[in-house]
């Protein structure tokens, strides 16, 4: 039986190398679902391929399918994300985006949302006023996309019993906590009023008025810890890109 082709809408997560110039791609198509593909020759000095499959990219591929994996025949870019190649703070923004993307598509399985909240999250990116904004829109996308898939934060009564006073927060118990139910739970943080409100308006708020909103860096660099938890917690998964992000 000969290959059949399909030309697809994605976007590349992530990029292992395959042989001397070859490259299998991980990727999100526009239907939510995870695509693998192999990029023949993407290493090769001059190849046409090299710079239409970089991460970020979001292309219009022509992809043969057969036996194995898909291969990839043309590549027409839509949206480069140029704006995430001006330094290692956007590119490992960008790449922690991608993770967490990578993690919750799966091939076979269709949810467009998944692709729309990455591609407005990644052009997000450029829009951020501040490195703190920047924080803001990656802890946004992180817990937007895991309350989406099923595990979204309760922050408006204690998880355990209902109260609505709130003194704690515990990623393994799946949010906020009264002092009463927090005392039992050893990693149960302390957590303001103002960090329940903003850790709503992660859900809640678009990613625009997150690019440009007035943020504490204190207040971002507690949020990208958070959602860096929550993500590894429930995707039970090692996020290294997130941890590199979150380190700088």
């Amino acid at each position: 039986m000969g290959r059949r082709t399909t030309r697809v809408g994605t976007i590349v997560l992530g990029r292992t190398k395959l042989k001397e110039q070859d490259l299998i791609l991980t990727m999100m198509d526009t239907s939510g679902t995870q695509v693998r593909a192999v990029a023949k020759g993407a290493r090769k000095p001059g190849s046409r391929l090299a710079a239409r499959t970089e991460l970020f990219c979001e292309c219009d591929m022509l992809l043969s399918w057969g036996r194995g994996l898909p291969i990839v025949q043309e590549a027409e870019v839509r949206n480069r994300h140029a704006h995430l190649s001006r330094d290692l703070e956007l590119v490992a923004a960008g790449s922690a985006m991608c993770e967490v993307a990578r993690l919750t598509c799966y091939e076979g399985i269709e949810d467009p949302y998944l692709y729309r909240i990455l591609s407005r999250a990644l052009d997000a990116l450029g829009e951020a006023s501040t490195p703190q904004n920047v924080a803001l829109l990656v802890s946004a996308y992180a817990i937007k996309v895991a309350s989406h898939c099923g595990w979204r934060p309760e922050v408006d009564a204690c998880v355990a019993c209902g109260e609505v006073s709130m003194a704690r927060f515990s990623v393994a118990a799946g949010g906020v906590l009264c002092e009463s139910c927090a005392k039992d739970i050893a990693e149960a943080l302390p957590i303001t009023q103002a960090h329940v409100e903003w850790i709503a308006s992660l859900i809640l708020s678009r990613f625009d008025v997150l690019a440009t909103c007035e943020v504490s860096q204190e207040t971002s660099t507690f949020l990208v810890r958070l959602a860096h938890s929550w993500c590894a917690t429930h995707l039970d998964a090692r996020l290294r890109a997130f941890e590199f992000y979150a380190g700088l």
